[in-house]
């Protein structure tokens, strides 16, 4: 046995694919698994069968790839599945923010569509009627924030500044406006605002 060469020992031709080399030497120790002299003579033709590949290889007349090349080295690596972490907001915005339900968001909503309704259709009272419809807005805000925490002073600051802040972008939009609204015959007053209704409501629904 000694003189045949380390594809004879295995029993496997030099034109074999390194799969077949790989299955024939795991079948033949698997078979001769208590014959330790036979299974040292199996090793050593498949690792001169491996050096005589690799010996091709670096000559350029075969590729072996990585795994027959080093089998001892092959480690399965295990994918990383731990989640993605999601990029969170500032602290101080989370402190801000809320995430209401639909009905939180409904529920202020009708308050302020009806108001914003009152405020452009009802025009006999003039602006009377606005002032009657912000009083009734910075009330449903106050409300509305201080049913989230129970912080009375807090609902009444973020409402004064919504409602400030609201009547004086609605202010300034309405006045590069004026053409449209005088056409759709809506005063300054009007769309100022609903502009701040909006603002409230984004307000009294979105912030705690």
């Amino acid at each position: 046995m000694s003189d045949q060469n380390p594809y004879e020992k295995l029993g496997v031709s030099e034109d074999a694919s390194f799969e077949e080399i790989q299955d024939t030497r795991n079948r033949l120790v698997e078979q001769y698994s208590g014959d330790t002299s036979r299974i040292e003579i199996i090793e050593a033709a498949y690792d001169a069968v491996l050096m005589n590949r690799l010996r091709m290889r670096q000559e350029g007349k075969i590729k072996v790839p990585e795994r027959i090349r080093f089998p001892e080295s092959k480690v399965q690596v295990t994918p990383d599945l731990s989640p993605v972490p999601k990029k969170q907001s500032p602290p101080w915005l989370q402190r801000m923010v809320d995430k209401p339900s639909t009905l939180d968001i409904v529920v202020p909503g009708i308050w302020y569509l009806g108001l914003s309704a009152n405020s452009l259709f009802y025009r006999t009272g003039g602006d009377q009627v606005l002032q009657l419809m912000l009083v009734i807005g910075v009330g449903v805000s106050i409300y509305f924030l201080n049913r989230k925490e129970n912080k009375f002073g807090r609902a009444v600051l973020f409402t004064l500044v919504g409602l400030i802040v609201g009547l004086i972008i609605g202010g300034l939009i309405a006045s590069s406006l004026t053409e449209l609204l005088n056409s759709a015959n809506f005063t300054t007053n009007q769309f100022a605002t609903v502009v701040t209704f909006i603002l409230l409501w984004l307000i009294c629904s979105f912030l705690k």
